[in-house]
């Protein structure tokens, strides 16, 4: 997969993308990543990449001519059409679902702004999808294409060291991973569920479900509504109604 970053402040990425999984995942030569300051694509002799809004208002809005122009040169080569992702409070939520269908794509475009707003013709003309980490507002959208990258480059075949690991992540069956345990087995008087420690995998792997979806239900309870419940989980859940009530 082929990542593009379009952003003001590349220096902000350098970490991130050559550490842990991010490192691994380029040494592997599953990801490669380049950002590139969109600044440099400015047609204005001070490299202004904003403006004053039309119309008046507080704040800068980004121009499209920069945008526009450093998308097509790093899309110009590109042998399938990539997936233009504006970082924007305005855009649809960033869940699991979202990080496994963009994980499916060749060539992804982050345009990450840092001011008032875009242009509108950015939106309507330039991407394909509009990304929110969540219902807050951040300074740039940097640090929230860093964490959908991370969570969707860990998600390419063997990135991570057991392919099993992201198929068992919490929402990545529509409910939150069960509780962990290593060890010691008995810690400050602390004990490990003894069924972890039977060797009963069949038992095991109960327990998980069970504990997976009764964390669900006390934390995340919303997610029960959408998730594709067994019949056993059907059964929990009703009694956990019941004992709720």
């Amino acid at each position: 997969m082929k990542i593009d970053v379009l952003s003001l402040f590349p220096e902000m990425f350098e970490g991130v993308l050559h550490s842990s999984i991010m490192k691994k995942a380029q040494e592997q030569q599953a990801a490669s990543f380049k950002v590139t300051d969109f600044r440099d694509y400015s047609t204005n002799k001070h490299k202004k990449v904003d403006d004053y809004p039309y119309g008046g208002g507080a704040g800068m809005v980004l121009k499209p001519e920069p945008l526009f122009a450093a998308v097509e040169a790093v899309t110009k080569t590109s042998s399938s059409k990539p997936r233009v992702i504006l970082m924007c409070p305005q855009g649809e939520r960033f869940t699991q679902k979202k990080a496994e269908e963009l994980a499916k794509e060749q060539h992804l475009v982050f345009i990450c702004g840092h001011y008032e707003g875009y242009d509108e013709r950015i939106r309507e003309h330039l991407v394909t999808d509009e990304i929110s980490l969540g219902d807050f507002v951040l300074t740039g959208g940097e640090v929230a294409s860093m964490a959908i990258i991370d969570s969707v480059v860990r998600l390419l075949p063997d990135v991570l060291g057991n392919n099993q690991s992201a198929v068992h992540d919490s929402f990545s069956t529509g409910i939150l991973e069960h509780p962990q345990y290593t060890r010691p087995a008995t810690f400050n008087g602390l004990e490990v569920p003894p069924v972890l420690l039977s060797g009963n995998h069949a038992e095991i792997e109960k327990w998980r479900e069970e504990q997976a979806f009764l964390r669900t239900a006390q934390r995340r309870p919303e997610l029960l509504q959408e998730a594709p419940l067994t019949d056993h989980q059907k059964e929990l859940y009703q009694q956990w109604i019941q004992k709720r009530d």
